[in-house]
C-alpha cells in the first residue's frame, strides 16, 4: 500500500474513530492485529501520531469556538464582588463551565499521567478490548432510556464535573469510548442533551493536548519525515473528524448515541469469538 495512501486511512481512521462513540484505541488495536504491525509501522510512527492527534484537536476547537471565546471573555479579571472566588466563578454561566472543564481534567490527568500503561498493557490484546467494546455498547443502550434532564451549566456542580472527567480517565482504556462513556455518564447525571455533548468535547480538549505533550516530552525527530503524507494524513483526519463531530452531536440532541451500539457489539463480538 502506497504511503499516502496509507496515510490518508490512518486519518480516516482517527478521525471516524476520535469522535464517534466506538473507542479510537480499540479500534487502533483491532486494526493492528487484523491488518498487521506492518500496516501501522511507519518510520516516523510516533510523528504521524502527533499530527493526527492535532489534526482532530483543530475540530473541536473550530466547532465550540464561541463557547470557547465566551469562557475566556467571562475569566478576564480577577475576583470581584460579593461571595469571593467560588460566588465570582458561579456569577457566570460560562465562568463557571471553563472552571468545570478544569475541574473534569484533573481525574483525567492523573489517570493518564500515571496508570496508562497499567491500563493499555491490561486490555492490550484482541479479546479484552472486545470486551471492553461491550461495555462501550451497554453504556450507548442505556441511553435510549435517558432522554437528558434540566442540569444546564449554571447548576452543574463539582461532583458531576469530577465525575465525568475520571469516566474519561477510565476511557484510556482500549475498547471504552472517551465521547460514548463521558456523555452517557452526563445524560445519567441529568445534564441536557446539547450540555452533555458540549462539556464532554470541551473536556475533551484538554485531554488532546495532554496526550500531544506525552507525545512530545521525548522530542520528535523530523529528519526524514515524509511530510506529504503527514499533511495527507493531517487534513484528511481533521475534515472526516469534523465531519463525525457534527454528526455526533446533531445524534445526541435528538436522543439516538444509542445506535451506535449496534456497531459496537458486532465488531466487540467478532473481536471475542475471531481474535
Amino acid at each position: 500500500m502506497g504511503e499516502g495512501l496509507q496515510a490518508a486511512l490512518l486519518g480516516l481512521i482517527q478521525g471516524l474513530t476520535e469522535f464517534l462513540p466506538v473507542s479510537s484505541s480499540g479500534h487502533l488495536v483491532l486494526f493492528q492485529q487484523w491488518l498487521g504491525d506492518s500496516f501501522f509501522a511507519t518510520e516516523h510512527a510516533l510523528l504521524f501520531d502527533l499530527v493526527l492527534h492535532v489534526g482532530t484537536l483543530l475540530p473541536v476547537l473550530w466547532y465550540y469556538r464561541e463557547d470557547l471565546g465566551r469562557i475566556v471573555r467571562a475569566w478576564l479579571g480577577g475576583p470581584s464582588g460579593p461571595g469571593g472566588l467560588m460566588g465570582w466563578l458561579r456569577a457566570d454561566p460560562d465562568r463557571w463551565l471553563g472552571f468545570l472543564v478544569v475541574v473534569g481534567s484533573i481525574p483525567t490527568a492523573i489517570i493518564g499521567i500515571g496508570m496508562s500503561d497499567v491500563f493499555e498493557s491490561l486490555f492490550h490484546g484482541v479479546r479484552p478490548v472486545g470486551a471492553a467494546l461491550l461495555v462501550t455498547g451497554a453504556l450507548l443502550l442505556a441511553t435510549r432510556w435517558r432522554s437528558g434532564g434540566a442540569v444546564d451549566a449554571a447548576s452543574m456542580g463539582i461532583g458531576a464535573a469530577l465525575l465525568i472527567g475520571l469516566a474519561q480517565g477510565m476511557a484510556i482504556t482500549p475498547g471504552i469510548s472517551r465521547s460514548g462513556t463521558t456523555i452517557a455518564i452526563a445524560l445519567f447525571l441529568g445534564f441536557d442533551r446539547a450540555l452533555a455533548a458540549r462539556y464532554s468535547f470541551l473536556l475533551s480538549i484538554p485531554a488532546i493536548v495532554g496526550a500531544v505533550g506525552l507525545l512530545t516530552r521525548d522530542g520528535i525527530a523530523l529528519d526524514g519525515a515524509g511530510m506529504s503524507a503527514l499533511a495527507i494524513g493531517f487534513v484528511t483526519a481533521m475534515v472526516v473528524g469534523y465531519l463525525a463531530l457534527v454528526m455526533l452531536v446533531a445524534l445526541v440532541r435528538k436522543g439516538g448515541l444509542h445506535r451506535f451500539t449496534w456497531y459496537v457489539w458486532p465488531v466487540g463480538l467478532a473481536a471475542l469469538f475471531l481474535g
